[in-house]
């Protein structure tokens, strides 16, 4: 990690440097990485940073083993706002964002991780709405992002029952995307965000616009969003297709280990 940092170094929120990713953790081990608000508005300035820089990935997690047991029930000071009780939740991040997710990714912790494109998860991570049983709602997106992840009688079944799911089980339900030996969630995001940001990123942002403007469209209101976004970054392809054609990645070179976790 480099030494960029301008959020306070005892602060609840630390922004850090790895090449082109700004890896954002949250850390408050002793409330397993609860977001109070002052946690929520230094999560907020720190994907607001993340805009503000040359990174073109970021990737959240949390200290010591912990994704995030969501709000901090004991505090009970989070404030509506229009990005969102968590401080980010109702934002999207001009890049992508990867969880790296260890240990307990509950209540909150899930919202934030369905926030993100990607899931990174440790073998022993688990996942679930515990809120559930404390009466707490769903406000930070989980009744609308994780259906969308996996499906509609899964999402209810997380949402209405409270269940622990393990990340074998989120995987196959799509929910966790990668899986990582434990302690290693962290290092796998990384390297993975390492990885995307070596692709021509007008393009991979512009399909990653359409994935998101599209969402809940009718089909041929999607493939116009398609359409538009791609004929943003038409001059992009040409190049593209000049190297392919000079015998540039015909073997899949650069595609093939992205596969691997």
């Amino acid at each position: 990690m480099s030494d960029e940092h301008d959020l306070d170094d005892d602060g609840p929120v630390h922004y850090e440097r790895d090449g082109p990713v700004a890896v954002i953790t949250i850390d408050r081990p002793e409330r397993r990485n609860a977001i109070d608000y002052e946690t929520s508005q230094q999560l907020l300035d720190a994907f607001t940073r993340v805009e503000e820089t040359d990174a073109t990935v970021a990737v959240l997690t949390g200290s010591e083993g912990t994704f995030s047991a969501g709000a901090d029930l004991k505090a009970m000071d989070l404030q509506d706002s229009p990005e969102g009780w968590l401080g980010f939740t109702r934002t999207r991040c001009e890049v992508p964002v990867i969880a790296a997710v260890e240990g307990h990714c509950v209540a909150g912790g899930i919202e934030m991780a369905c926030w993100c494109d990607i899931r990174v998860a440790a073998k022993g991570a688990t996942f679930g709405c515990f809120e559930r049983r404390f009466g707490v709602p769903l406000v930070d997106g989980g009744t609308q992002r994780l259906p969308r992840i996996v499906g509609l009688g899964r999402a209810l079944d997380m949402i209405l029952t409270g269940r622990a799911v393990d990340a074998e089980t989120a995987e196959r339900w799509g929910l966790a995307t990668r899986l990582a030996d434990e302690g290693e969630a962290l290092e796998t995001a990384v390297e993975l965000g390492k990885r995307l940001g070596e692709f021509p990123q007008d393009t991979m942002l512009s399909d990653r616009d359409a994935v998101y403007d599209g969402i809940g469209t009718p089909l041929q209101q999607g493939l116009g969003l398609e359409g538009w976004h791609g004929s943003r970054v038409l001059r992009t392809a040409e190049a593209g297709a000049d190297r392919f054609a000079g015998g540039e990645g015909r073997s899949g070179e650069g595609i093939e280990d992205l596969d691997e976790g």
